[in-house]
């Protein structure tokens, strides 16, 4: 018999998919182009060559699935277009789906080279459309950059490839006794690479703080190929500039984060949830400030809705 946490995965796991599967049969012709919607030029970027695509094909080729890991399949292309509201979408050419830190230095390196603009993507569920092209950029996906490298149980220092999805990474903290230190609504879609280059809060930033702080380390490939390996995984560490903050919500403009290093709490004996009803934003703010008194360091989150006549806490 299923427990209460396993019915819920079952029951959201069918949601999202049904939800992808509208979501694919909706015309992504109907969503208007990047360019055209914010009335903005191309930079002056080469474009992209048969010759290129070779050169991509010879440094994906040495893994497994290389020919599927070029993508330029306009029909398999097209969703990496297009934001998750449907609001803008790029004309990309070309997906590139590296596995290794080394794949994603040497795509880099021959688009800097080659004065190759490139778009960076993880689990594509941001609401501003800054994971897409713009124009014609290449895009460089994480997805297939999901493995775990470390974790420390007694620390709870987690090390991993940027393009482990969120939730698959708290149901394995979760066997372990440990809890990732944000939660989000796309966590079944979202990666960790992206919470990182987004700066995401998500429902446990009042108890855990954000991501400048739970992050330990970062490992970024810059534009023209260099690796920066600042992946620490001390919790204190004044050996030099602490690096990683300035990655921390560039959202790929800096660089691209390969592989993350974080701080893993430990997992709540038990978790609950109280819906206040609320007369007006004034009691929301009597309400929260008595409950931070009352609750302490064990508040997690607050989350607050509204209608004409009265205001909902959670």
């Amino acid at each position: 018999m299923l427990g209460r946490r396993e019915v819920f995965r079952k029951v959201t796991g069918s949601c999202r998919s049904a939800l992808r599967l509208v979501r694919a049969a909706s015309s992504q012709a109907e969503v208007p182009l990047t360019a055209e919607h914010y009335a903005v030029k191309r930079g002056d970027y080469a474009q992209l060559t048969e010759l290129d695509v070779q050169e991509f094909h010879s440094i994906l080729s040495e893994g497994e699935g290389g020919g599927e890991r070029v993508v330029s399949d306009p029909a398999t292309v097209a969703p990496h277009n297009v934001d998750w509201l449907h609001n803008v979408r790029g004309q990309s050419q070309l997906l590139l789906r590296p596995r290794t830190t080394r794949e994603v230095s040497r795509i880099l390196a021959h688009c800097n080279n080659r004065r190759l603009a490139v778009v960076p993507q993880g689990g594509n569920t941001g609401l501003v459309g800054g994971s897409v092209p713009v124009f014609d950029e290449i895009i460089l996906s994480t997805s297939l950059m999901d493995k775990v490298i470390s974790l420390d149980q007694t620390s709870g220092v987690l090390v991993c490839q940027s393009g482990c999805v969120l939730e698959t990474l708290s149901n394995m903290l979760e066997e372990k006794g440990l809890i990732m230190p944000l939660d989000l609504g796309a966590k079944g879609s979202c990666q960790i690479g992206g919470n990182v280059s987004t700066n995401a809060g998500g429902l446990r930033l009042l108890r855990y703080g954000s991501l400048h702080g739970t992050v330990l380390g970062l490992e970024v490939v810059l534009a023209d190929g260099t690796v920066l390996n600042a992946l620490s995984t001390l919790r204190k560490d004044n050996t030099g500039y602490d690096m990683k903050q300035l990655f921390i919500g560039s959202e790929g403009t800096l660089g691209v984060v390969t592989a993350v290093s974080i701080l893993t709490p430990p997992l709540p004996n038990s978790t609950n949830v109280a819906f206040v009803g609320c007369a007006g934003f004034t009691e929301v703010r009597e309400v929260y400030t008595k409950a931070k008194t009352m609750l302490g360091e064990i508040l997690s989150g607050l989350l607050s809705s509204w209608t004409e006549r009265s205001w909902t806490l959670c």
